[in-house]
């Protein structure tokens, strides 16, 4: 008899439900355990065979990726998305472990990648970067949107310059709004020093790996971009295909059809020079 066992876990802030299932497709044991990695390990330490997780990618996926790693024989984090029959009939934690129990069992999962830990540092440097950037974009349009809003025109980049800020503060009339403005303005200033701040950390720490060198080599792939894809793609290793590369990093071809077949004569053809492609711009 086959001593595999494959274990679904529904995760949560407080609590873990487990499902655990044998290679015949039986439960032989479920549990609600702590949100905990004593009480984790504890738990897979009281099972015997070859032991395959699953989970699905959420805030807590890449904690306890690393934390069951060294004590099984495979963590699969898998994309909820992709999983239709979560979503159907009863749900439960209970419900829900078993289903992953059951969907690892029959390999009916996609995996969410999360093999590499010698970029962790880099990858986290980039998320911070494009989190900053977001935010500062994000303020920027309510700034703009707060004068357009009383009808003063602000094209162009004026209306974020520090030399240039108590001129635009005259023409809002209205002290409330005035003073709004004058606290998108404080946002604007930090955020804009916290930029800098991880656009600096993160080169230093792109410099560390020596494919951002090769990777700026490539036209049009400056230092910042060139870390970003190593923190983003991590390894190309991770794809199949470079087809599948391409298009992960935003730099495959789309393809937009519509209408493309016409009777002529009776017979269905396909015109030429129908389709439409456009080049996508880097993810990153």
């Amino acid at each position: 008899m086959s001593s595999e066992k494959y274990i679904g876990l529904d995760v949560h802030q407080a609590t873990i439900s487990v499902a655990v299932m044998d290679s015949q497709g039986k439960v032989v044991m479920e549990s609600i355990l702590e949100t905990k990695a004593s009480t984790m390990l504890e738990f897979l330490a009281g099972l015997r065979g070859s032991l395959f997780v699953t989970f699905e990618e959420g805030t807590w996926a890449a904690w306890l990726y690393d934390l069951l790693k060294p004590h099984v024989s495979e963590v699969l984090v898998c994309n909820p998305r992709k999983i239709p029959l979560l979503k159907q009939g009863n749900k439960s934690d209970k419900i829900d472990a078993r289903k992953l129990a059951e969907r690892l069992r029959l390999h009916d999962l996609k995996p969410v990648y999360h093999g590499e830990t010698g970029v962790r540092m880099l990858r986290e440097l980039a998320r911070s970067y494009l989190t900053v950037v977001k935010d500062l974009s994000r303020v920027m349009n309510r700034l703009k949107a707060l004068y357009r809003s009383w009808a003063i025109p602000c094209a162009g980049r004026d209306v974020y310059y520090t030399r240039h800020r108590s001129q635009w503060l005259e023409k809002i009339p209205e002290p409330g709004t005035r003073r709004r403005a004058e606290q998108l303005y404080q946002q604007l200033d930090m955020l804009q020093h916290l930029r800098q701040q991880a656009r600096r950390e993160l080169l230093a720490e792109g410099r560390k790996h020596t494919i951002t060198a090769k990777l700026r080599q490539i036209p049009a792939l400056a230092p910042i971009r060139s870390a970003l894809a190593v923190a983003l793609i991590q390894t190309p290793h991770r794809f199949r295909s470079k087809r599948q590369l391409w298009t992960y990093s935003g730099l495959g071809l789309e393809t937009r059809d519509s209408g493309e077949y016409h009777y002529v004569g009776g017979q269905v053809r396909r015109p030429s020079g129908c389709t439409i492609c456009a080049t996508r711009t880097p993810a990153a």
